[in-house]
């Protein structure tokens, strides 16, 4: 292999490409924050993963299923077609170590809802 053919991968921070597109194209803006709640859940599992030291494979063996499954319950977070079961995010979360938690946050203060 010539030196010139040497493979050279190109840097890429999703979060910096994100924040342009945010900021350049408003169509792109709409369609990033209705991901809001997808792109977050999925940031925790990776975090979980990773914080416990772990590839998808060990998360996998740990669950009871193939590494493709693992990867299938990260990356359906994004996609919106088929979110992973709460017993799917337990077994997740038990794998690495963890215990899932729910929280809800009130978005609007009560006062300056619209009237039902």
């Amino acid at each position: 292999m010539k030196e010139t053919d040497a493979y050279t991968p190109i840097a890429f921070d999703p979060r910096a490409y994100g924040a342009e597109r945010r900021a350049s194209d408003p169509a792109f803006r709409v369609a990033y924050d209705a991901l809001e709640d997808e792109f977050a859940a999925l940031g925790v599992l990776l975090d979980a993963r990773r914080s416990a030291g772990m590839t998808q494979s060990e998360v996998a063996s740990r669950m009871g299923v193939s590494q493709p499954v693992v990867a299938r319950i990260e990356s359906s977070l994004g996609r919106q077609d088929h979110s992973p079961s709460l017993h799917t995010l337990r077994r997740y979360a038990s794998a690495c170590g963890m215990k899932l938690v729910i929280s809800m946050v009130q978005e609007t203060p009560v006062e300056m809802r619209p009237e039902s």
